[in-house]
């Protein structure tokens, strides 16, 4: 299904508003924020994915060793990605957060469709909606770019739809690349002997790549997570790396989506709580935002209940 409707989505309402004010106040804020995340553990947990030990497991491995290979020891961070994500406090600068990521991702996405197929399916379907659309809109790439690879999952689905592509993991989190080197040592060990994936450490507002690098550029639930100028600042720079002809692809939110509009207050705390920019997100125009930084104007299609897939080629 297409979504024609691509205007910013100003309908914050009173309901989004007045959980805002409620957040503002700390202790209300640490308790939402810790209720949706033992809500997510005992979501895993009904699926027969035990949160815990497999995050304890790979916290027992050398995660340190696997941190050296990949960080910029030079790299500030910015500020608006200081500020705790997901439930933690540390942001997506911390061991548990990476070594947790995976089994959220299960636990997140078990719920979007109501059929009777395995929750625990929901992620992999969730990505393989992205990439059917993706696939159908864009030539054969032969170099991509991840940016927002978290710990390589978007990644390696990629690389399994594009298996003659080269592709670029970048994030800014070294801990999620640390888990990102490790997966691909112990789950993908082809990919290191041809080299077709390799994990950056940079900022995507200044990623440090050449110019016109890439055929396409990949960008996975990451935009919701942004304020509204970072996000201004990341595209230009993914104009920049495209070469003529390019693509820009992006899966997130869909803003539009029902599910949201008639979300619970309940909930909606909640979700905000590990969400400090997505009211910044859901009003953005991204359409003109494209254009603006030098794309066509994009197609935008619902890809599930509640997300959309976003493409635009280099103007």
């Amino acid at each position: 299904m297409t979504v024609t409707n691509s205007a910013p989505n100003t309908n914050i309402g009173l309901v989004s508003r007045l959980v805002n004010s409620i957040l503002a106040i700390a202790p209300i804020f640490n308790i939402a924020k810790q209720r949706a995340r033992k809500m997510m553990i005992e979501r895993a947990e009904s699926m027969g994915v035990d949160w815990l030990q497999i995050a304890a497991d790979l916290q027992k491995q050398d995660l340190d060793s696997e941190l050296a290979k990949v960080q910029n020891p030079n790299l500030k961070y910015p500020e608006y990605y200081l500020k705790p994500f997901h439930a933690y406090s540390e942001g997506n600068l911390g061991w548990m957060p990476a070594t947790e990521v995976e089994v959220a991702a299960y636990a997140v996405h078990s719920r979007i469709w109501k059929d009777d197929k395995p929750p625990v399916e929901g992620d992999a379907r969730l990505r393989q909606s992205y990439l059917d659309i993706l696939q159908e809109q864009m030539p054969q790439p032969q170099d991509i770019l991840d940016i927002g690879c978290s710990v390589g999952m978007s990644t390696f689905s990629l690389q399994s739809a594009y298996p003659s592509a080269k592709i670029t993991g970048l994030d800014l989190s070294p801990h999620f690349l640390a888990i990102a080197n490790y997966n691909t040592r112990t789950k993908h060990p082809e990919l290191l002997e041809t080299q077709q994936v390799q994990w950056i450490h940079a900022t995507a507002e200044q990623t440090g790549l050449p110019d016109h690098s890439f055929d396409c550029v990949s960008c996975f639930l990451i935009f919701h997570e942004l304020p509204q100028e970072v996000t201004r600042q990341i595209l230009r720079e993914i104009r920049r790396v495209l070469r003529p002809n390019g693509y820009f692809a992006m899966m997130d939110m869909n803003p539009y989506s029902d599910i949201y509009a008639k979300m619970p207050p309940y909930i909606l705390t909640l979700l905000k709580s590990t969400e400090p920019y997505l009211d910044q997100y859901f009003s953005l125009d991204l359409a003109a935002e494209l254009v603006a930084a030098g794309f066509e104007a994009p197609t935008i299609t619902a890809n599930t209940p509640r997300h959309r897939t976003v493409i635009a080629k280099v103007a």
